[in-house]
């Protein structure tokens, strides 16, 4: 077990993720995780658990949380941000006034602001200037993290010094955090993988076979790294746990809310229906506009988030969209498309 680590912590989000990693870091750390909900927070501090998004798992007792976010702010070394990304930056205005000069702040979100279709990283670099920024992300599935499998996330930043310390900070037990620099190509593979996700769970609410989810995946990675690339990541990032690993985790499990929508879709229900059942955000849903609203401001073929794109803003059924994967003309492996 990693020593302590001389930092307060200050978490931004009572969801499934942000509760998790609130919990790893209290085994390393002094931890404060702000909630909105009253019933929740009073849950963590008086039972230790939070039925809501983690049923079944217990949480740290040393883990406090808050509904005061200047409480959770004031006093922090690290900021870490589970806020959805249509909620992010609201938040960030909220915490600017209480936070610290050059706290570093990291984001848990994988998911695009649409009018802006700016990264959270890049958000947080406009509402708190001067403030170290980073990502943590991978393939990590927030139920089996709280039961104690194994599993592996990068923290990615461009401060060699602040990084080794995150690394410290996040890393616990079965839970390792590997490092990287490229923020941009670790922010964008967690953001792109979910709206592939969606297409595999559409193919999987309709019976499509492993070939068929195998293909999904290989060619979705392409379109990510195709995407990643030119926005400025580096290739080699989409094959790691950032990109491949994240892809895997989230096409193939049924705990994932993104794989989940496509399977629901799949039944013939309204993007809405779906959304309005569910109790967690799956950001593929949010996200899918200004993906494809990038892709083609740089010319990038994205076959499968394009027809992803049309099932959730109405414009085609998961039926017509898997058909129309299915008959897209194969070229060479090398071309887009």
């Amino acid at each position: 077990m990693p020593s302590r680590v001389n930092l307060q912590v200050g978490l931004l989000g009572g969801g499934s993720w942000g509760t998790t990693v609130a919990a790893l870091v209290a085994r390393n750390a002094p931890v404060t995780l702000w909630a909105r909900n009253a019933d929740t927070v009073q849950e963590i501090n008086e039972d230790h658990t939070n039925s809501r998004y983690l049923p079944d798992s217990n949480l740290p007792p040393s883990l406090q949380a808050t509904t005061d976010i200047e409480e959770a702010i004031s006093g922090a070394d690290v900021v870490v941000m589970g806020i959805p990304s249509q909620s992010f930056r609201g938040v960030l205005a909220d915490v600017a006034q209480y936070v610290r000069p050059w706290v570093p702040v990291v984001s848990l979100t994988k998911g695009l602001e649409v009018e802006s279709r700016l990264r959270m990283t890049e958000i947080i670099a406009q509402e708190l200037p001067g403030h170290p920024v980073g990502v943590l992300t991978g393939p990590n599935l927030a139920r089996e993290i709280m039961s104690g499998q194994a599993a592996a996330s990068v923290i990615a930043m461009d401060d060699e010094i602040i990084i080794k310390e995150l690394q410290r900070l996040f890393q616990s037990g079965l839970f390792r955090c590997y490092t990287n620099d490229d923020v941009i190509g670790c922010e964008l593979g967690g953001v792109l993988k979910n709206i592939i996700a969606i297409a595999v769970g559409m193919g999987d609410g309709q019976g499509a076979g492993d070939n068929t989810r195998a293909a999904l995946i290989t060619r979705g990675l392409a379109e990510m790294s195709r995407l990643g690339v030119a926005l400025g990541g580096r290739p080699e990032t989409f094959a790691g746990l950032a990109g491949m690993g994240d892809m895997i985790a989230t096409c193939v499990s049924p705990q994932s809310r993104n794989r989940h929508v496509g399977v629901e879709l799949a039944k013939g229900l309204e993007i809405q229906e779906v959304i309005d059942k569910m109790v967690m955000v799956a950001e593929g849903v949010k996200t899918a506009p200004a993906v494809m609203s990038l892709a083609q401001e740089h010319d990038i073929s994205m076959p499968i988030s394009e027809e992803v794109f049309r099932m959730v803003s109405g414009e085609s059924s998961a039926k017509n969209a898997l058909r129309v994967l299915l008959r897209i003309a194969a070229g060479s492996e090398s071309d887009p498309g």
